[in-house]
């Protein structure tokens, strides 16, 4: 029984022995030499050309219409698809109150005026008697000259609430505050209509359709490549085998926050309503590359689900180094990598390749 147990003892710790034996092999560097590896030193380079990205049309001005005040629907001039001009009535609102309140306020400024109108006749007479020694007290002048100020104020007090009254009485007066098309109607003679809760839906929905904002959103790696006055191509989706053109009309001069893109705009003539609002194109941009970029084939990088990198060589030792892409040709690519001019890179890695190993020239 000991015997057995004395040799059972031996053949583990020989086991233990061989086991380190075999970490400590694992861990040293593993000399590749399976597959022949290409190299490059890395040289700056940029590459200028396209890139399509997609777009939307947006009218050029957009407004949705609410009540300023209250009152009922008198008439509505305008339909889904009207086209309308600057200044063309479009709802008339009904509110007698309002109308009462304009005549109040007239009657109030018409009285402070008459009050005014005497105050000031009647200082003007006690200064021309004034001139008479003795004839008026001075005390008596100064408050002619006051009550004549203070009625004056009053005066244009309720001027100034009758223009107000007035004003409120415009109101009743839905008018277009620029050309264009209403494609949107939520209202009909006869409703009550207000200032809207949070929620509510406008009275109408007025679009300027003859003129249209192309928007695109630029991935931050195009942002500082494309400029104002830039030549651009697009095409809709709705009108395939037709091509257009223009130029970048604005930017937004920064990236959001949410996904890091900035948004430019396109202006887009439409005369004869040949675009809609909403439309998707596909516009192709001008990139100038980047001075500061390396470009190296597309073989020379690794794609995972988690990472972008190319593999690096410093005295034959491999290093995984993460990359961002920048403009991208037919076999080649822009990179940006914390490595400098003349370092080496792998240009046909593959996976097996780790951190560390040394690949055999």
């Amino acid at each position: 029984m000991n015997n057995k147990f004395k040799v059972s003892t031996a053949m583990l710790i020989t086991i233990l022995i061989a086991s380190c034996g075999s970490n400590e092999e694992n861990k040293k560097p593993v000399a590749v030499t399976a597959v022949k590896y290409n190299t490059m030193e890395l040289q700056p380079k940029q590459i200028s050309g396209n890139v399509q990205l997609p777009g939307v049309m947006q009218p050029f001005q957009f407004v949705q219409i609410f009540p300023k005040i209250n009152g009922f629907v008198k008439n509505v001039a305008v339909d889904r698809g009207s086209a309308v001009h600057q200044g063309q009535v479009l709802i008339t609102l009904d509110a007698p109150e309002v109308a009462q309140q304009v005549a109040a306020a007239m009657q109030k400024y018409t009285q402070a005026q008459a009050a005014y109108i005497t105050s000031k006749d009647r200082y003007r007479r006690m200064l021309e008697t004034s001139k008479t020694p003795g004839t008026i007290a001075p005390f008596d002048l100064e408050a002619a000259a006051s009550k004549m100020q203070g009625d004056s104020a009053t005066a244009q007090g309720e001027y100034a609430s009758y223009k107000a009254a007035e004003t409120m009485k415009n109101y009743l007066t839905i008018i277009a505050p620029f050309d264009g098309v209403i494609t949107e109607r939520n209202v009909h003679p006869g409703a009550l209509a207000g200032p809207g809760a949070q929620n509510a839906k406008p009275l109408l929905v007025l679009q300027q359709l003859s003129k249209l904002r192309l928007e695109v959103v630029i991935p931050e790696q195009f942002a500082t490549q494309i400029n104002e006055g830039d030549k651009v191509h697009f095409k809709a989706n709705a009108l395939p085998g037709q091509e257009f053109s223009g130029e970048v009309s604005r930017s937004s001069q920064s990236l959001s926050d949410k996904f890091r893109s900035e948004t430019i705009e396109i202006d887009v003539l439409n005369p004869d309503n040949k675009f809609k609002p909403g439309m998707y194109a596909e516009v192709t941009l001008p990139t100038s590359g980047n001075a500061h970029a390396f470009v190296v084939p597309k073989s020379a990088i690794i794609v995972t689900t988690e990472r972008k990198y190319i593999v690096a060589l410093e005295n034959n030792t491999t290093h995984l180094v993460d990359i961002a892409e920048g403009n991208q040709s037919s076999d080649s690519t822009e990179i940006f990598i914390n490595l400098t001019n003349g370092d080496k890179i792998v240009t046909n890695p593959n996976y097996r390749i780790k951190d560390g190993d040394t690949l055999a020239q």
